[in-house]
């Protein structure tokens, strides 16, 4: 018996059956294994050597594969027929291997383009070893969008707060959805005539001309630019007579366009159906995968994931002869039809997607089907027949006429089109580009050259030029083909990924980038333009072919790249954020300072009137905030209607007004307490606060400040070993970054804002190793002192041990909760904590002082160092 492993478990039922029971069909249920989301699961320093990682229900499958090949006579790989699935086959035969029980055993590799008996069958008598190029070409993809990720993520983290991550493929897609924002905020729109005349024949039979000509020169789409000059042509036409100069009636052919692939069929079934791209590969890999069809379940197209246009050649015979069956032997053109596709790197080795028996009609399916199911099997079946048919034979007939009013003379022109044999339309009709203007086709009545023509009336219109539309779902994915930026199988992932990134919402099926996106968007064309142009990522693109065909060294290629790409990084770490917010300010201008209706300077602060606007950074992203903050309280988020916010007024005595968070909308103020100035948002016991640090005056705190000291802690970036979040924070007593309840402090207040990840993790490194060499007899150091104990005396303090900070009260040492910031543990905090120590028994607090003593602070050497002393708990 031989192991048979497919991807999708609904093949495997049908697979098992068409093969019989020397086969044990088994799913690997997608990908098997995966880079872990850390750093370091990519090495470029050790030749790009990657970590791959199996999730918990990956390695139960793969126990159950090795299990079954352990007792098999042989393995045989059955993924799907493209490079992911190539991957797939490699990825299971690895794990295999370090399993150790494939042993001499036979592994083949076999590919089926449609889940049929017959293709199953030729595909098994057709084996293979899996293609080492293929497999170089995803490890090549794979590492190169690792690294492209987790290396530009960290910088927009730091950069630009609030930004979630970018991508080699994803910012690019972002940046021509931007594009055409800008283009569209940037677009004057200019107001221009149309003159048309509607005209009879001899005959009585009406039709309309276009103005094209007037005196002598000819007219451009704009060139009437007033209603003064539309009247004055008007006024000409109205007294002229019109005669037909020539008719010339022009034979033409229309040739059907070829089967669909994945992105024609998305942008298809968008137009025509209204479905979703997502909706439509859903339905799409159901028809795949196999449908009931009485008692036998059969693949009712081929597969869905190819930018192939090409049939193969007994599809095409077939296809002929549902022709002929169907339509009649006059649709059936002499020689069969061969396409090649338009688009920047296609597979043409991939088939399009076609039906795999067109003797099934969709007239036969539908009771087989539901409602969708039926409707696209239908598109894809009319579409695949058409693209084997006859062209349609249209006549096209222009008429020139000229109209003459005394000395003055202009010209109209009339275009007609008639069908003369519908060919390949009788099957499939090919919709306009949703973004194109609709220009129906006019059949004319006969018209003779020489005949004059009766005026029946002269028509003047006004238009106003439109801005480009935005990208709807199959607009972006045509784009995206038409660029060469990444694969069929990746068009539907990104746009999804940048949904969930809240880069981009669909709003009415067009693309709305957000201001978090645009501001992304700008932040890499401004400091990595390289990395986003469109040719360079097709060209990157093409080297991932040449890998595929063998014609280029995998790692080479990821050399190249991470050797230009590490040095932009690194020298964009060393940028300030003003300098950031300032190349911002420039390329996102109209939507930061949007036009006002009074025409007054949109940079200038609207509410004090002499503060400059600009760009702002906090926790959650970017907004718009004056200059002359605190003194002006002017703030809008970016994208607002310029409408202010943030007033003054209402505070107690002692509080100063710093005007209000850009995303909470809570007033923020500074404060004077018990222990200093501090900043506070919004009211309560629920009120974020935080002190000042060290260096840092009551003078020197604007709005800008205040947000980034409410903001914290701010995440750094995951730890490369354990896959924990490293934060940067502000405590009591000074600055911080924690790691999985490890403190360690930073040297200043602009280290919380502007540390990386690398240097953070060596920071906790450091502090872990002066722990551990301090564990001998000497105590962890007082991370926090809270004074004595307000009943029986002793120093109280916060510590950080071997097993995470804690209280220690003489020899009570009480671990402080989960979560719990030592730099927030209040004296109360540690009275319960320790109160609840004491009840379970858990050690001795010290000797009861005299109340003269309990009010004397404890000497330094005595108490405190005693009970530092003490065994960490």
């Amino acid at each position: 018996m031989d192991v048979v492993v497919v991807e999708s478990p609904n093949k495997v039922k049908t697979i098992n059956k068409y093969l019989g029971k020397n086969y044990k069909v088994l799913a690997s249920f997608g990908h098997v294994r995966d880079l872990p989301a850390k750093d370091g699961s990519v090495k470029p320093d050790e030749d790009f050597a990657m970590s791959w990682s199996v999730d918990g229900a990956s390695a139960k499958r793969l126990t159950d594969i090795a299990k079954a090949v352990k007792d098999a006579d042989g393995l045989i790989l059955a993924t799907d027929p493209d490079r992911e699935g190539e991957a797939i086959s490699w990825h299971v035969l690895e794990v295999l291997k370090q399993k150790r029980v494939l042993k001499d055993k036979p592994i083949k590799r076999v590919v089926f383009n449609s889940i049929t008996k017959q293709a199953v069958l030729d595909a098994m008598a057709n084996p293979r070893d899996i293609d080492p190029p293929l497999v170089d070409a995803y490890l090549a993809r794979r590492a190169l969008d690792y690294l492209v990720g987790f290396t530009l993520s960290p910088v927009l983290w730091r950069k630009l707060p609030g930004a979630r991550s970018a991508g080699r493929v994803q910012s690019v897609a972002l940046r021509f959805v931007c594009d055409r924002e800008n283009e569209i905020e940037r677009f004057v729109r200019e107001d221009y005539w149309l003159v048309a005349a509607m005209l009879a024949t001899p005959r009585a039979e009406t039709f309309e001309a276009k103005l094209t000509t007037y005196e002598g020169k000819k007219l451009q789409k704009l060139d009437i630019k007033s209603q003064e000059q539309a009247d004055a042509i008007k006024t000409m036409l109205d007294g002229a007579a019109f005669k037909a100069l020539s008719v010339e009636a022009k034979p033409t052919k229309r040739n059907p366009g070829p089967p669909f692939t994945t992105s024609t069929m998305q942008q298809a079934a968008s137009s025509r159906l209204g479905f979703s791209a997502v909706r439509t590969m859903q339905v799409a890999q159901r028809l795949y995968e196999g449908m009931d069809l009485g008692g036998e379940t059969t693949g009712l197209i081929t597969y869905m994931r190819t930018d192939g246009v090409q049939m193969a050649p007994e599809a095409i015979s077939a296809a002929r002869s549902a022709i002929a069956r169907e339509f009649g032997d006059k649709y059936v053109p002499e020689k069969p039809r061969y396409y090649s596709t338009k688009a920047k790197n296609a597979q043409e080795a991939h088939e399009a997607i076609r039906p795999t028996d067109f003797s099934r009609t969709p007239a036969e399916m539908r009771k087989y089907l539901d409602a969708d199911q039926a409707r696209l099997y239908e598109m894809i079946w009319k579409r695949a027949i058409a693209s084997q048919m006859q062209p349609a034979e249209i006549e096209r007939t222009t008429v020139e006429i000229e109209a003459r009013n005394g000395s003055r003379a202009a010209q109209l022109r009339a275009v007609g089109s008639v069908v003369r044999f519908d060919g390949f339309i009788a099957a499939y009709t090919e919709q306009k580009d949703e973004d194109s203007e609709d220009e129906e086709s006019r059949r004319l009545p006969e018209i003779r050259m020489g005949d004059a023509l009766d005026r029946k009336s002269i028509n003047v219109t006004s238009h106003t030029t439109e801005p480009p539309p935005r990208y709807s779902e199959a607009s972006f994915i045509k784009k995206m083909e038409e660029l060469g930026i990444g694969r069929p199988s990746t068009y539907v992932a990104t746009l999804k990924t940048l949904e969930d990134r809240e880069y981009v919402t669909i709003e009415n099926r067009r693309l709305m980038p957000q201001p978090k996106g645009r501001l992304v968007t700008a932040f890499m064309e401004s400091f990595f333009e390289h990395y986003v142009e469109y040719d360079f990522t097709a060209s990157l693109e093409e080297k991932l072919d040449e890998i595929s065909d063998g014609k280029l060294s995998w790692k080479d290629v990821l050399r190249d790249f991470w050797k230009a790409f590490s040095a932009t990084v690194d020298d964009i770490k060393e940028l300030r954020v003003t300098d950031v917010l300032d190349a911002l300010n420039e390329e996102l201008a109209p939507l930061v300072f949007p036009e006002r209706e009074d025409g007054s300077n949109p940079r200038i602060c609207p509410k004090c009137g002499t503060g400059n606007l600009s760009l702002k950074l906090g926790k959650y992203g970017a907004f718009v905030g004056c200059s002359n903050y605190p003194e002006c309280g002017y703030t809008r988020q970016l994208g607002g209607d310029g409408n202010g916010n943030g007033e003054a007024g209402g505070l107690e005595d002692g509080t100063k007004s710093l005007g209000k968070d850009p995303y909470t909308s809570e007033e923020i103020t500074l404060r004077s307490g018990r222990f200093g100035p501090y900043l506070q948002r919004g009211e309560g016991k629920d009120a974020k606060r935080s002190s000042l640090p060290k260096g840092w005056t009551p003078a020197s705190i604007d709005h800008e400040k205040a947000v980034a000291l409410l903001s914290l802690p701010r995440d750094v970036g995951k730890h490369p070993e354990s896959g924990k979040m490293i934060s940067a924070g502000l405590g009591r007593y000074g600055p911080f970054v924690l790691h999985d309840g490890t403190y360690a402090n930073l040297e200043s207040i602009e280290d919380v804002f502007s540390i990386g990840l690398n240097r953070a993790v060596s920071v906790l490194a450091e502090k872990q190793s002066k722990a551990k060499g301090g564990r001998n007899g000497t105590a962890a150091a007082a991370l926090k002192e809270l004074g004595d104990h307000p009943a029986g005396g002793g120093a109280i303090t916060v510590r950080d041990g071997r097993y995470g900070p804690y209280v220690n009260y003489g020899k009570i040492n009480a671990t402080l909760p989960k979560g719990k910031d030592p730099a927030s543990v209040t004296m109360e905090d540690a009275l319960a904590l320790i109160a609840e120590k004491e009840a379970k028994g858990g050690g001795k607090k010290p000797a009861r002082k005299t109340a003269a003593a309990a009010k004397k602070p404890a000497a330094k050497g005595t108490a405190t160092k005693k009970a530092a002393a003490k065994k960490e708990e």
